[in-house]
């Protein structure tokens, strides 16, 4: 079976109640719009739901405005008396698993922090490491988060520290890094942003472990790699614990 690529990011909106359905659904329609020039599979998105495949075919997420008025009051019904926690997941709607992709976003109040997951299954599959970062890149963008990561779902397995994120792939970490800083990288992207004052500046940086190939976890030297990122990171105090975020 071929490993499933997932894109996971991990931040806190430091607001005391919930966000609201509108905006929590516009935010997932904001990321669909970066990534559905990759494939066709990518140009429809539907409510998940607990029942049956029949019923989450019902509920199309967005159309060419954004958020469609039928998905806000499902979501708006299945929320009813929620204060403290709430999950969107949608799905492509499709039937084949090489051809599936899931999109969701939990948001808190307390306890775990605020994260957007995206997986796919797809042909064809994501060969070259620039896309995933152009994907990185609109996600940072609209969620800000802690730290990101990018990679074969199962990495966590291989992964050095059991308490912090792996580099996978790619790791998104909101900090200024350099070749000197992680020599094992193949390729370190800025990633920019504004300050107070609106300059531009870079308030970020996406390192790739791979670049000639996709990272598989199954590949006994991509892992390697990407342990030893983490071990630099670990050791300059760069990559965090995920009980700080």
């Amino acid at each position: 079976m071929k490993p499933t690529p997932a894109m996971e990011l991990f931040f806190r909106r430091g607001q005391p109640t919930l966000i609201d359905v509108p905006t929590q659904l516009q935010e997932l329609y904001e990321f669909t719009r970066a990534v559905e020039s990759f494939s066709p599979l990518f140009h429809h998105w539907l409510l998940s739901s607990d029942k049956s495949k029949v019923d989450a075919l019902l509920y199309k997420a967005f159309d060419e405005n954004g958020p469609t008025a039928q998905a806000l009051a499902v979501l708006e019904q299945r929320s009813k008396g929620v204060t403290d926690i709430r999950s969107i997941s949608l799905w492509n709607g499709a039937d084949v698993d090489a051809q599936s992709a899931g999109l969701s976003s939990l948001t808190n109040v307390l306890g775990r922090p605020d994260s957007i997951e995206f997986s796919l299954r797809l042909e064809p599959e994501v060969n070259d490491w620039r896309t995933p970062v152009v994907w990185l890149k609109k996600a940072i963008s609209i969620w800000n988060p802690s730290f990101a990561v990018f990679g074969p779902y199962w990495y966590s397995d291989h992964k050095v520290f059991e308490d912090r994120p792996g580099a996978s792939w790619m790791l998104y970490l909101p900090c200024v890094l350099d070749a000197q800083q992680v020599p094992d990288a193949r390729a370190i992207v800025p990633v920019m942003g504004k300050d107070e004052k609106g300059k531009v500046i870079q308030t970020g940086t996406i390192v790739v472990s791979i670049t000639d190939e996709p990272f598989s976890d199954e590949n006994p030297e991509h892992v390697k790699v990407a342990n030893a990122i983490e071990i630099r990171l670990v050791d300059q105090d760069l990559l965090p614990r995920f009980g700080d975020v």
